[in-house]
């Protein structure tokens, strides 16, 4: 595991970024995306960069369960407005909030399966989650619907008009989904996460904090910037 330190978020999701250029060079052709707020920046770099995203496929980690692809809180309408629109990719799988459960499950993991990921983007929650896999998921866990923890509801809920509107579950790509990928870069960013980046990183390996599982994975970039590094004690 590599753990770079930054002393901005711009500066982190830039080192990020020069570490997607680098995998594209060297031939890598599927990545795997996140949302929320950590990507953003990187997003944004992405789309003002000369990269061309033509002959790239994307899968994206989740989706809220119940919001249809052109509501204004989905994550395909968040993909498309944050990178999709100025940057086309050749292929993006999406998981559709609206499908019947076990046949978008299944299908996710044959399209994973169909297109190995070579670099999963990831960010962390403050309770240690990755992607919408809370504290308790399996780490043989497979693209599945999950509950989401009330601090997940809580830190998501500035992007809804009223709390009630929060979807209470997802489809999330499952933490064996995530290991699968060849390289994974973990992105966290402010001193809220520093507690969960820490547990992550120096921690034990548990399924009550899912992002621990990492440290088992062979390649590993976590890119930090000092807020959330600030709790570490092998800087």
């Amino acid at each position: 595991m590599e753990i770079i330190i930054k002393a901005t978020p711009e500066e982190a999701s830039r080192c990020a970024f020069e570490k997607i250029r680098e995998e594209m060079s060297n031939g890598a052709k599927v990545l795997g995306l996140a949302t929320g707020s950590t990507p953003v920046r990187l997003y944004r770099i992405m789309r003002e960069s000369e990269l061309d995203f033509s002959g790239m496929t994307s899968i994206n980690l989740d989706e809220y369960m119940g919001l249809s692809e052109d509501s204004p809180h989905s994550y395909h309408h968040f993909m498309h407005e944050q990178l999709f629109d100025a940057k086309p990719f050749k292929k993006n799988y999406l998981l559709d909030g609206m499908a019947d459960e076990a046949e978008e499950c299944a299908q996710f993991e044959a399209i994973i399966a169909a297109n190995p990921i070579d670099v999963q983007i990831l960010g962390i929650g403050t309770n240690g989650h990755i992607g919408f896999n809370e504290p308790g998921t399996s780490f043989d866990s497979r693209t599945q619907k999950v509950a989401l923890w009330q601090s997940t509801i809580d830190s998501n809920k500035r992007y809804f008009a009223d709390e009630k509107d929060v979807p209470r579950f997802a489809y999330s790509m499952g933490i064996q989904s995530i290991l699968s990928s060849r390289q994974i870069i973990l992105m966290a960013f402010g001193k809220e996460k520093a507690a969960a980046v820490k547990a992550a990183l120096e921690g034990p390996i548990t399924e009550d904090l899912p992002a621990s599982v990492l440290q088992t994975h062979k390649h590993v970039t976590v890119i930090l910037d000092e807020e959330a590094a600030q709790m570490l004690s092998k800087k």
